[in-house]
């Protein structure tokens, strides 16, 4: 659809424009190569994503170019940038197609607005381009952004199953003060082609490099630290494999809670953390033989595994930017009743994030098998669930989690029926074999 779109575009807008002029080929060749440049010094994001500063070439083409010569020069540098990738096929044509479909329409709203080319402004000076055409340049620009990272959010949503909002979030929130430093940086750039040519450009386009370098080195920095946590989080979990994968089910029960809570997304972002490392305290030598044994743990060693709260708690402080966490790594295994630990809280004293942790890693421990268990039903989940409301549990936030809406998201109601139609499928094809 993406590519029809596009195509779609392209066809309208050689239609509304008229050719290159030749002195205009310069112009792209040298937008071109920069752009090309900034697209093989791209940087990984979250989910996936690929994000670069070739934005800036790019938009500064519609501003100097604003013609369906140069959407061609456009998608033939994405086109050449994907191919050098060697990224999936369906990949590199999406990345063609949505990079063409944001600037075809960027184009036709900066022309519609009465955009025109910087270059036919060259000597006249900046005091003399209008404010029409200013403002023009700058809705270019949002459009740009917004066009280019809904796509991309709603693909990566629709492939993984997660909201477009969170996508967007974890995928361009990250980069969101680049793109608001680049937005005058992309006129001025544009400026400074049309009125001193391209070896100037070229000239004021080596900082911006540098300022690409200095984000990527703060995002590689920041992908390291999340590997490092799920790293030590397998190391904890490699111990038991009863509970292997525990922490990251925790982690996306404790995010679709605390969504459904309707908390702000930052405290979203701390509660999903803080419920990612909920158990790094059993990291230490003293656990690792409670966690290998299958029976049930004497008064001593339960004694030694309510001490991980604590020493989870004492880890996490040692790392600057998860401190605000500590507290709810510390209290997840506090009662709503006061009978918890380590500090025995109560009621609205336990954080809210650890009452939340406390809900998602009980309905993970009673819907995975266990040694001496195997998962409970649903009912006996929900069942649980009600028989402890006040008293493990913060009321409030039992009623939303058995409430309809988001009950089914954890027991989709045609789960059973398909399990008891396969059963019943299963059980008619040994009575046709039998009776053969």
């Amino acid at each position: 659809m993406i590519c029809a779109l596009a195509l779609g575009g392209g066809y309208i807008l050689h239609g509304v424009t008229p050719g290159i002029p030749s002195d205009q080929v310069s112009t792209l060749a040298t937008l071109a190569c920069l752009a090309l440049t900034a697209e093989l010094l791209a940087f990984v994001l979250p989910r996936g994503a690929r994000g670069s500063i070739a934005f800036i070439p790019y938009i500064a083409t519609v501003l100097l170019v604003p013609s369906f010569s140069a959407l061609v020069t456009v998608a033939v540098v994405k086109a050449i940038a994907e191919f050098a990738g060697k990224r999936e096929r369906v990949r590199q044509i999406f990345n063609v197609a949505q990079l063409t479909l944001t600037i075809c329409t960027t184009i036709l709203i900066y022309r519609s607005l009465g955009g025109v080319s910087l270059l036919t402004l060259q000597g006249a000076g900046i005091q003399q381009m209008t404010l029409l055409v200013g403002a023009a340049a700058f809705v270019c620009f949002v459009c740009a952004f917004v066009i280019n990272t809904l796509i991309v959010s709603r693909v990566i949503a629709l492939s993984t199953g997660v909201r477009t909002l969170q996508v967007w979030r974890e995928v361009h929130l990250s980069t969101i003060g680049l793109d608001i430093l680049a937005s005058p940086l992309v006129f001025v750039f544009a400026w400074i082609y049309a009125e001193w040519g391209p070896i100037l450009a070229a000239t004021f386009w080596m900082p911006i490099l540098g300022i690409r370098q200095l984000h990527t080195t703060n995002l590689e920095l920041e992908q390291t630290n999340r590997e490092l946590l799920e790293l030590m989080i397998k190391s904890i979990e490699a111990r038991d494999p009863y509970t292997s994968g525990h922490s990251r089910r925790v982690q996306d029960y404790a995010l679709t809670i605390a969504r459904a809570l309707d908390l702000s997304s930052k405290v979203v972002e701390e509660i999903g953390t803080a419920a990612l490392l909920h158990d790094v305290g059993k990291i230490y030598d003293k656990y690792a033989p409670i966690l290998m044994k299958d029976a049930r743990l004497s008064p001593e060693e339960w004694a030694i595994v309510k001490q991980h709260p604590v020493d989870g708690a004492s880890l996490v402080a040692t790392m600057t930017k998860l401190r605000d966490v500590v507290p709810a790594v510390r209290h997840h295994h506090e009662n709503w009743n006061g009978t918890g630990y380590p500090d025995g809280l109560a009621g609205e004293d336990i954080p809210l994030a650890s009452r939340v942790i406390m809900l998602a890693d009980t309905l993970d421990a009673m819907t995975t098998k266990r040694p001496y268990r195997d998962p409970l039903s649903e009912e006996a989940v929900r069942d649980e669930f009600v028989r402890c409301r006040g008293q493990q549990f913060d009321p409030e936030m039992v009623d939303k989690l058995i409430s309809a809406d988001f009950w089914n998201k954890i027991f989709p109601p045609n789960l059973a029926d398909n399990r008891s139609n396969v059963l019943t499928l299963l059980s008619t094809r040994r009575q046709r074999v039998k009776a053969v």
